[in-house]
């Protein structure tokens, strides 16, 4: 586990954004929900609290898009066989056949 602590820290000190964590993006958006829900969040905050909880509904969507595609590289192989090929390499497999 300190690898991937190790590994996780580095981008942040580089200066570039940290990766993507569905599951906590999903909370802050069901915790913005059930704000917004209770109808006592001032107007000005209320639109605030919409704009973040689109930016995160987008976050999210684009990365179950992604997870899909992976899980349909998982599962259709040109020879009948299933093997998990990283997502930007499916070209490379196409040209090697």
């Amino acid at each position: 586990m300190a690898r991937s602590k190790a590994a996780s820290a580095a981008p942040a000190e580089a200066g570039s954004t940290p990766p993507f964590e569905f599951e906590r993006s999903m909370a802050e958006l069901e915790a913005l929900v059930t704000r917004l829900e209770s109808g006592e969040v001032p107007l000005e905050e209320a639109l605030k609290s919409f704009e973040e909880g689109i930016r995160l509904t987008r976050a999210c969507q684009a990365a179950l898009a992604q997870a899909e595609q992976k899980v349909e590289l998982l599962v259709t192989r040109a020879d009948g066989t299933s093997a998990t090929v990283p997502f930007g390499e499916s070209d490379l497999d196409d040209e090697a056949e």
